[in-house]
């Protein structure tokens, strides 16, 4: 590897770093927290908790035709 490159390929690590560095963390366990609340404040809207109407289901079984 020439110099040139590895000098380029340093540079782009730095920024990357430099990114990195900027961004907001917070602890895991606000995280968790905030996570688990917004859980069940959407519990109610949630198809895989409370089901979807027989009506409304996009993955409803077709019905064959009576006339066939």
């Amino acid at each position: 590897m020439s110099s040139g490159a590895s000098v380029s390929a340093l540079q782009r690590l730095v920024e990357q770093l430099k990114l990195e560095a900027g961004v907001e963390r917070i602890k895991v366990s606000q995280a968790a927290a905030e996570l688990q609340q917004y859980c069940m404040q959407n519990a109610c809207k949630d198809a895989l908790l409370v089901g979807v109407p027989a009506g409304s289901n996009p993955f409803q079984e077709p019905r064959s035709c009576a006339l066939l």
